[in-house]
């Protein structure tokens, strides 16, 4: 090696040594900053440890064991009781026919607000409407139609004394029927929110090709629109039942009598553990109501993971 050779060596060496380095640099600092990033995540976990696992697994507790703690199906069994099974069924129907409603309804508002900018007035009133509406429930709700169509309600005294007619003939509000005005009150909303993005998300060459191709309005909606948009339908649809099936404050407002409906026999259980002479019947029920949420609640990320395949 000459002097010269042996002068750049070192040099050349140094500086493939920098070269290699400067890389990993970015990628040292990048894996730093990714160890801590899990802590972002800490509040989250905390929040869904607090109020999703530990009810989850004190209704688990309560249902499989009795008050000194010996494991038992015994509350299970109060689970095929005829009555029980009645209320099952109250609040699967319930959720289901107002799901059904607020599915169609609230796709119809926004199949209205398709053809509106999205920074107009009328679609920035509906959207933030429909956030403060969806999450207008419980006492609230209730009192607003206590106060408008109960017994002594406005607008049942006005029509009252106008036509003679009793709209609240029967104390129908404050039975199963009654709920399913103020289930669909909030369950529209709901739908505007979890199905807009999807309907927003059809792409305007779709059309625009359906058209070159000699297609119609009608044609597009059959061929394309629909069958696009069904995962996204059926799983805002899965959603609303769920959101249903697990109501409690504004049933148990309105229906104060009875436990017509899952949430309520739960409440019946909990002040009365002598029902049907079972202790902890408040436990089984409860896991009876976890098991169908979780099922349902597995349906809707399926086909909500389906429906994300053309959204993205």
């Amino acid at each position: 090696m000459t002097s010269l050779e042996a002068t750049i060596a070192p040099a050349t060496g140094l500086a493939d040594t920098a070269a290699g380095s400067e890389p990993l640099a970015p990628a040292r600092r990048r894996a730093a900053r990714g160890s801590w990033a899990w802590l972002g995540l800490t509040p989250f976990a905390i929040y869904v440890l607090i109020f999703l696992a530990l009810p989850t697994v004190l209704a688990i507790g309560s249902g499989l064991f009795d008050s000194d703690g010996a494991f038992t199906f015994d509350n299970l069994a109060a689970l095929g009781d005829p009555v029980i099974l009645q209320t099952f069924w109250n609040s699967t129907w319930l959720s289901l026919l107002t799901a059904v409603i607020g599915a169609v309804l609230g796709a119809l508002v926004c199949y209205a607000m398709l053809g509106l900018n999205e920074t107009s007035g009328v679609r920035t009133t509906v959207d933030a409407a429909s956030g403060v509406l969806a999450q207008f429930g419980g006492v609230m709700l209730a009192f607003a139609f206590i106060a408008t169509i109960g017994t002594q309600g406005v607008i049942t005294q006005f029509v009252l004394s106008a036509t003679g007619v009793n709209l609240a003939e029967g104390g129908w509000l404050y039975a199963l029927p009654g709920l399913i005005l103020p289930y669909v009150y909030f369950q529209v909303p709901l739908m505007v929110i979890t199905f807009m993005p999807a309907l927003s998300a059809l792409k305007p060459q779709w059309a625009e090709a359906n058209l070159t191709l000699g297609g119609t309005r009608l044609s597009f909606w059959t061929t394309i629109g629909i069958p696009v948009l069904a995962p996204s339908f059926l799983a805002s649809l899965l959603l609303l039942f769920a959101n249903a099936f697990s109501s409690y404050a504004t049933a148990a407002a309105l229906a104060s009598q009875g436990s017509q409906i899952v949430p309520l026999g739960i409440r019946t259980a909990l002040t009365s553990e002598t029902v049907l002479g079972r202790e902890n019947l408040a436990g089984a029920l409860a896991l009876g109501m976890i098991v169908i949420v979780g099922i349902v609640m597995w349906a809707y990320s399926v086909v909500q993971s389906r429906a994300a395949r053309w959204q993205a």
